[in-house]
């Protein structure tokens, strides 16, 4: 965005990945479940950096920011200055403290290199266990299942994505699950990983030559913090995605900002999200004062089943039910005070869009 608004200055990403930005969305859908092939990944090619004048460093690893001096620290101590800063730090797996949580064939899924570490267990793989039934975690569920892998999700609630989508759309996503071979056990957690068996709170043991885990992400905000910046579950930001400290600015998971729609801050662990502020905040670097509005959005793949969600609904007093759950044909709307918070839908991408225009109207 900021070489498409005609920004001349340097431009300098830097990141202590390995890999160059990929299609991280990608990671635990069709690339993980061997139907995506690996060209698909990268989100540029190698050229793009180039061409457009992006200073690219990889396995650079910051370990300070000076607000005052604008400039950050590298771990080999060069300092970087900057004019303006984005800080798209992005949010880490938890991983469970668990005996056994750091075999080697135990993993999290979070980068390029997670993804590939489980499909190469994923070869020699007979029974897989998936801990969390989060979107991440049954989502690897399906793409275990595509590879004919034994499944098997052990998570703490009684119905997966309750908390998310309501009972009816969490029975339907159990459903479809089972459907396709995965087997759940619900209302219970893993106290141990002993060799090959996941040992349960409810006494049993699974046997798995693979374990996942995904229960959720939290926000990497330790050089946010570290650097004095204002932090509430989250990096605080204004309107314009700018912190507490004049010329730094935040998008994606570790932003925290004043949503519209909701009338409360939020933050969104979201792709769609993350890229429309990295947009508004290129904008905002370049002084045009815009404010971020876009509606919160999200999708999930479940084998062939789409779930697309708009809005952003942490409590709900009211679900309004258009056309059938169980038929994979509906749009549910998520009320509070009579107010529609969010949608979530099945096969109806246009009521779905006409319910992202309704909450932009209603804000307008």
């Amino acid at each position: 965005m900021l070489r498409r608004q005609d920004y001349k200055g340097s431009i300098v990403m830097l990141s202590n990945d390995d890999a160059a930005p990929v299609d991280r969305p990608n990671l635990s859908k069709d690339y993980l479940a061997g139907s995506a092939p690996e060209e698909w990944i990268p989100l540029r090619g190698d050229d793009y950096y180039k061409d457009n004048g992006i200073d690219l460093r990889l396995k650079a690893n910051v370990t300070a920011i000076d607000a005052r001096a604008r400039e950050v620290t590298l771990g080999d101590d060069v300092k970087v200055p900057y004019d303006r800063l984005l800080l798209a730090t992005g949010a880490e797996p938890v991983r469970l403290q668990l005996p056994g949580a750091d075999l080697p064939h135990v993993h999290t899924l979070r980068s390029l290199a997670d993804s590939t570490a489980i499909v190469a267990r994923a070869k020699t793989a007979k029974r897989a266990v998936v801990i969390g039934a989060s979107f991440i975690g049954l989502e690897v569920a399906a793409s275990l299942r595509a590879r004919q892998i034994e499944v098997h999700v052990v998570a703490p609630e009684k119905r997966p994505m309750e908390r998310i989508l309501g009972p009816a759309m969490g029975d339907l996503v159990r459903a479809l699950h089972e459907e396709k071979g995965v087997i759940f056990h619900l209302e219970d957690a893993p106290v141990a990983i002993e060799g090959k068996q996941v040992k349960l709170k409810s006494g049993g043991a699974l046997e798995a030559d693979l374990v996942v885990m995904g229960v959720g992400v939290r926000p990497r905000l330790a050089l946010a913090e570290k650097a004095g910046l204002a932090i509430d579950r989250g990096l605080v930001v204004d309107a314009r995605l700018e912190t507490s400290a004049p010329g730094i600015f935040a998008a994606g998971d570790i932003a925290r900002w004043p949503d519209p729609h909701s009338g409360q801050a939020i933050r969104v662990e979201h792709w769609v999200v993350a890229e429309r502020q990295g947009q508004t905040a290129a904008l905002n670097m370049l002084g045009h004062g815009e404010a971020f509005d876009a509606v919160p959005f999200f999708w999930s793949q479940h084998y062939d089943m789409p779930i697309n969600y708009v809005g952003h609904a942490e409590k709900w007093d009211e679900i309004a039910v258009e056309g059938d759950i169980a038929a994979k044909d509906c749009l549910v709307r998520y009320k509070l005070g009579g107010r529609i918070l969010a949608a979530a839908s099945i096969y109806r991408d246009v009521a779905s869009l006409q319910a992202e225009v309704a909450m932009e109207r209603e804000t307008a």
